[in-house]
């Protein structure tokens, strides 16, 4: 089976600015469904095992993309770590529902795309943004979350917050990088103007799309009661937990095997045979 892989395709978004995306799909003449993944928090398209994701995915015989945010700090020139922090300190989720719009319009007009067919997976904080473009967008008709979150209000409280409005920043450790993450102010200014487009639980309550939700036991950063949460909210959506399944499905960067990790292999494989059973 032969793969097109094509990486670091240039997107132009003129309302943030130009961002990198990925796509793979087999080598045919057939119309294939869109799958698009959305990473989250300090994420990148490509972290960890999510290449070897994606040719699963293209294998299973969909157009799998993947991209980075605008602003989530890599750059065309160096998409796989971290040297724009100005950016990141200036993303919000505004830019990055703008830079999802303009993936999705993308890769509709590829001759290889089935425009009527359009998954998103979105991961952690991807995952609410993924909620909240499927409820914007009706092209969107199957939705699947990774251990996502059910609230984009993830902001500090109290005198840290007031202490964010007077310092203008505040800095999150990447524990992997060890680098000092900066959010500027206009982040929560930025989700205080658009409270009501940002609910994530009034979307997953609308969003008409099929949904499965996905999240492990033991998720070290969202905890698996979200999960439950956004099954309630859409009652028509399927939950699916991973047994003592961690926050990437046992998954980390670098990864260095050939294989996905067991955990990441059953939840690409549930998310096959879901879209495989609700789309086609």
């Amino acid at each position: 089976m032969n793969l097109i892989i094509k990486k670091n395709i240039h997107l132009e978004n003129p309302d943030t600015r130009s961002f990198l995306a990925d796509s793979f799909h087999t080598d045919t003449h057939e119309k294939l469904p869109l799958v698009i993944f959305v990473h989250g928090y300090k994420g990148y398209k490509d972290w960890g095992a999510w290449n070897i994701m994606a040719e699963k995915f293209a294998e299973a015989g969909f157009f799998f993309v993947k991209f980075n945010y605008s602003h989530n700090g890599t750059t065309v020139e160096d998409p796989v770590n971290f040297p724009d922090l100005e950016a990141f300190g200036n993303n919000n989720y505004s830019k990055e529902l703008s830079d999802l719009g303009v993936v999705i319009d993308y890769f509709t007009e590829d001759p290889h795309v089935d425009a009527q067919r359009i998954v998103l997976i979105g991961h952690s904080r991807g995952g609410g943004i993924s909620i909240i473009k499927t409820f914007e967008d009706e092209r969107i008709n199957g939705l699947i979350t990774l251990a996502s979150v059910d609230t984009l209000d993830r902001f500090p409280t109290g005198e840290a917050l007031e202490k964010w409005k007077e310092n203008g920043v505040y800095y999150a450790l990447n524990g992997r990088t060890k680098q000092e993450m900066p959010h500027y102010y206009q982040f929560y200014e930025n989700y205080q103007q658009n409270i009501h487009r940002f609910d994530v639980e009034m979307a997953a309550e609308m969003a008409k799309a099929h949904m499965l939700i996905i999240h492990g036991t033991e998720d070290e950063a969202v905890e698996v009661k979200q999960a439950e949460h956004l099954h309630i909210l859409h009652p028509n959506s399927e939950l699916f937990l991973i047994e003592n399944g961690n926050h990437t499905f046992g998954a980390k960067e670098p990864w260095i095997e050939k294989d996905l990790p067991e955990d990441l292999n059953i939840v690409v494989k549930k998310c096959i045979d879901f879209i495989k059973i609700k789309m086609i």
